[in-house]
């Protein structure tokens, strides 16, 4: 697991559920990868890791919170999970 600590099993579809969200935020906002990572100071491949339904990523609530600034929505829609 890069950047990360140790994860709860009940917190892993939360990360993946949120990684998710902001991938799909990002393609309605129609933006690639590389125009919201370097708008939101991190680099292609942490965003890329942070959308991947396979891999369980962290991330700070700065990084968080420039995301959702830059995709101009409440940073609380990215929470907003679907079952």
């Amino acid at each position: 697991m890069a950047r990360s600590t140790k994860i709860a099993m009940e917190n892993r579809d939360k990360y993946i559920a949120l990684g998710l969200n902001i991938a799909y935020y990002r393609k309605w906002g129609g933006m690639t990868q590389e125009q919201l990572a370097e708008k939101a100071g991190i680099s292609r491949s942490y965003l890329g890791e942070i959308e991947a339904p396979n891999m369980i990523t962290t991330l700070s609530l700065e990084v968080l919170f420039n995301i959702a600034n830059v995709l101009e929505i409440p940073v609380s829609r990215l929470f907003e999970f679907r079952d």
